[in-house]
């Protein structure tokens, strides 16, 4: 069972894989958490944030575990953090094609960037809470900027 517990972790750290990829296995594992969004769109933003919440303390442990399997603090080939962050940047926006690609860029930019507190989390925490927390900062200036985006469109 042991070993069967820790394919799942990879599973899940890896986002099926996406993390894998050998080139910026980051923005794959992003680009690989809009089917999820997508699946969670339509929800009413109180049961998206509730399912945010739990993905992210589901997150930090799968996180967590996969630091000891691969036995490297944070490697790249971790992106469940990117869902995470990634669904923080699109919780309450506006549904389309538009608002994806902007969020998916913006998110790409503040993960990439990590404005203050994001880079200061990575770098006090080293487990897997650290690990999703500056994805998560990430995500709140993406979901911030995307909101702001949003309303000069209209």
């Amino acid at each position: 069972m042991h070993s069967s517990v820790n394919r799942l972790i990879k599973l899940l750290a890896t986002w099926f894989g996406a993390g894998l990829s050998p080139v910026a296995p980051g923005t794959v594992g992003t680009a690989a958490a809009i089917p999820l969004y997508l699946l969670l769109a339509r929800l009413p933003l109180p049961w998206y944030l509730a399912f945010l919440v739990i993905f992210s303390v589901v997150a930090c442990w799968v996180a967590d575990r996969a630091e000891t399997i691969y036995e490297r603090h944070d490697p790249g080939l971790i992106v469940i953090d990117e869902v995470a962050g990634f669904l923080l940047t699109m919780a309450g926006s506006t549904f389309g094609w538009r608002e994806i690609l902007t969020g998916f860029l913006l998110f790409r930019f503040f993960d990439v960037v990590k404005p203050f507190p994001a880079r200061n989390i990575d770098r006090q925490m080293k487990n897997g809470c650290g690990v999703v927390l500056d994805d998560l900062a990430a995500g709140l200036y993406a979901c911030l900027s995307l909101h702001l985006v949003v309303r000069f469109w209209q």
